[in-house]
């Protein structure tokens, strides 16, 4: 596919793409639990099978990638299950990627790699629902992974897409061009009580 600008030009763009987001990732930032009003999980939080959505963010050869985790866990919190929504190109190869920061590319909404792996959390706010909670955000995400079809850096990114969910649940969101570690802090430092929040 001919883009119309030389090599070095595409590269000149994304380069001011990406310098247009923070710098650089910290190192990983403490696992966050709370409640869905943004206050401290109990000190034994964690009720066998009970149900939670996980914001999350993830180390890559770029900056990163925002995503949900969701599913259930057990009395010592462990996922049971879990399942991985996000928005990022379809393809693993690093064309579409570079073109999606100029023109839309087809899109996947599901779990990509390095996603689960702990090695590569960069940060990460987990918050308790109830049954109810729990089902109508897993509602919103299934009718989100059915509408969602291009993602494009500056727009439809991943940041978007997981803001729209946390939007859903009534959370105040950040900008969308941050990297997606800034992203996931400051979601989490925008929507829980002060000292309220704590490291799992």
């Amino acid at each position: 596919m001919k883009l119309g600008i030389g090599g070095l030009s595409l590269v000149t763009l994304v380069a001011l793409a990406l310098s247009s987001c923070q710098t650089e990732d910290k190192s990983p930032q403490p696992r966050f639990t709370s409640d869905s009003r943004g206050t401290k999980a109990a000190s034994a939080p964690y009720k066998s099978s009970q149900h939670f959505i996980e914001f999350r963010s993830r180390y890559a050869l770029t900056y990163g990638h925002t995503y949900v985790v969701f599913g259930q866990v057990d009395k010592d919190g462990n996922m049971i299950d879990p399942e991985v929504a996000g928005l990022a190109p379809a393809s693993p190869d690093a064309a579409p990627y570079v073109i999606g920061h100029f023109l839309p590319v087809p899109a996947t909404t599901g779990q990509t790699d390095g996603d689960l792996e702990e090695q590569y959390r960069s940060a990460s706010w987990r918050v308790m629902l109830t049954d109810d909670e729990y089902n109508d955000v897993v509602a919103f995400i299934r009718k989100q992974q059915a509408n969602s079809h291009v993602w494009q850096a500056s727009v439809d990114n991943c940041n978007n897409w997981v803001g729209e969910i946390a939007r859903h649940m009534g959370y105040k969101t950040p900008g969308i061009w941050l990297r997606p570690q800034q992203f996931i802090t400051d979601l989490r430092e925008m929507n829980t009580v002060g000292s309220s929040s704590h490291a799992a």
